[in-house]
């Protein structure tokens, strides 16, 4: 009764000895303990009674908190992903502000001078997000999040734009997937050497939440950011599809408007929106940068990328020939974070919705949350894909996100986060081998 009340349960995963935490004070606490006083109740709207029309709601908001931004553009330092990518960095609002229409809502590009200043010593915490599938800084879920952190003058921030979104140009054949870690690794560095004083943050949503993830489990201890959060993880990328492909909503909606657009309502669900999810699709991305992968991308079949109508006919036709993936089951199996998510060792909240049509409930890393003392997975009975409306029009899932960064990052003693770092690994058997979470393998001792 109380889920169609709007008002959802929510749950806590983690390791039976959470990670322990000392404030500032010197008082000692734990992540789990963080999180429940961090985490407030989830009331929703009731009328957005179940996962689909929390997540298609979506579609009717046209607005949102107005951040600005003013974007930089990088130049991959690995050779191996070569091209450029764009960064959107939260800036005040300015009083007679210039408008270039070749970017998104109020974002502009650094001046020289301004790309030549960046820098400083100062010790603001400075949050590091990546946006979902083909979204952009610009998305309205990722500026509820952000906009209180933004808004009070106490953090900086910057968005991460996967290759080819938010109006962002590519200069060779890539555009971007779900292991794509390289670009987000560079902007850390980058920032750390900026800005030395700076404790780093991270946030993701959805694919953004996956790559984030796998890039904190490749980093291991070596990761440069004292605690994120990821929302809306998609996790195991190969249950989540054949759970969409299972239901004619999942295979008809959800993975026929993130692949291509509609060409009109379909009857049975007329009373949809025609696009639920995204203004733009992955074939409407190839689209705009079509020049491009025709120039650089020779193993891509471009007639094939323009016939396809469902994500998993994208990543067929540009993923698996771009990447050396056989198939777009053995790219989601590489690319899924739920095994990531075990190399993990600073401080994760994840935060997802049971009723998540595109996060399905069976990909949740339950276990493997249970194994890792640095994780706790959030669960709310009710909210969607990155939905979680509230009466009123708020998004419930701003508050955690914004108390648990605020807490991580002016009540807790940032030392004892390095500290916790240093977590012992898991017992082996005598007769095992090593498993690596960051390659999904478990490395056999074979005799020679």
């Amino acid at each position: 009764m109380m889920d169609w009340l709007g008002r959802a349960t929510i749950d806590f995963t983690t390791s039976p000895t959470p990670l322990g935490l000392s404030d500032k004070d010197g008082k000692a606490t734990d992540l789990l303990r963080i999180c429940e006083k961090t985490v407030p109740p989830c009331q929703l709207n009731p009328l957005l009674f179940n996962g689909h029309l929390q997540t298609v709601w979506t579609a009717t908001k046209a607005h949102g908190p107005p951040i600005h931004y003013k974007r930089r553009i990088f130049a991959a330092e690995n050779k191996a992903f070569d091209g450029t990518f764009a960064v959107d960095f939260a800036v005040p609002s300015a009083a007679e502000e210039e408008v270039d229409e070749t970017l998104p809502p109020r974002t502009t590009y650094f001046s020289e001078a301004e790309l030549s200043a960046m820098g400083s010593d100062d010790s603001r915490p400075m949050l590091v997000i990546l946006h979902g599938l083909s979204g952009g800084s610009h998305e309205i879920y990722l500026r509820h999040a952000i906009a209180p952190l933004v808004d009070s003058g106490r953090w900086e921030a910057c968005v991460v734009n996967s290759r080819g979104c938010a109006k962002s140009k590519i200069t060779t054949g890539l555009l971007y997937n779900a292991r794509a870690t390289w670009d987000t690794r560079q902007v850390v560095k980058w920032l750390r050497n900026k800005y030395p004083n700076r404790p780093l943050f991270g946030l993701g949503f959805s694919l953004g939440a996956c790559i984030l993830t796998n890039y904190l489990g490749e980093e291991g201890p070596a990761a440069e950011l004292k605690a994120a959060v990821v929302c809306a993880n998609p996790w195991n990328l190969d249950v989540s599809n054949k759970m969409l492909e299972s239901s004619y909503i999942g295979h008809e909606v959800y993975l026929r408007t993130l692949g291509s657009k509609f060409n009109g309502p379909l009857p049975p669900l007329s009373s949809l929106p025609p696009n639920p999810l995204k203004p733009d699709s992955l074939r409407a991305l190839a689209t705009q940068h079509r020049a491009e992968i025709e120039k650089y991308n020779a193993d891509v079949d471009m007639a094939e990328l323009f016939r396809v109508r469902y994500l998993y006919e994208f990543d067929r036709a540009y993923q698996c020939p771009t990447w050396g993936y056989p198939t777009e089951g053995a790219y989601y199996r590489d690319a899924s974070s739920v095994d990531a998510l075990l190399s993990v060792r600073v401080p994760l909240l994840a935060l997802n919705a049971l009723d998540d049509p595109i996060a399905a409930r069976a990909a949740l890393p339950l276990e493997e949350a249970r194994a890792n003392p640095n994780v706790v997975l959030c669960t709310t009975s009710l909210g969607g894909h990155l939905g979680w409306f509230e009466i009123g029009g708020g998004r419930w899932h701003a508050k955690p996100i914004c108390n648990f960064l605020n807490h991580m990052a002016f009540e807790v003693d940032l030392n004892s986060i390095r500290a916790s770092k240093e977590v012992p690994e898991p017992k082996l058997s005598q007769f095992a081998g090593t498993f690596d979470p960051a390659s999904r393998r478990m490395r056999l001792k074979i005799a020679p």
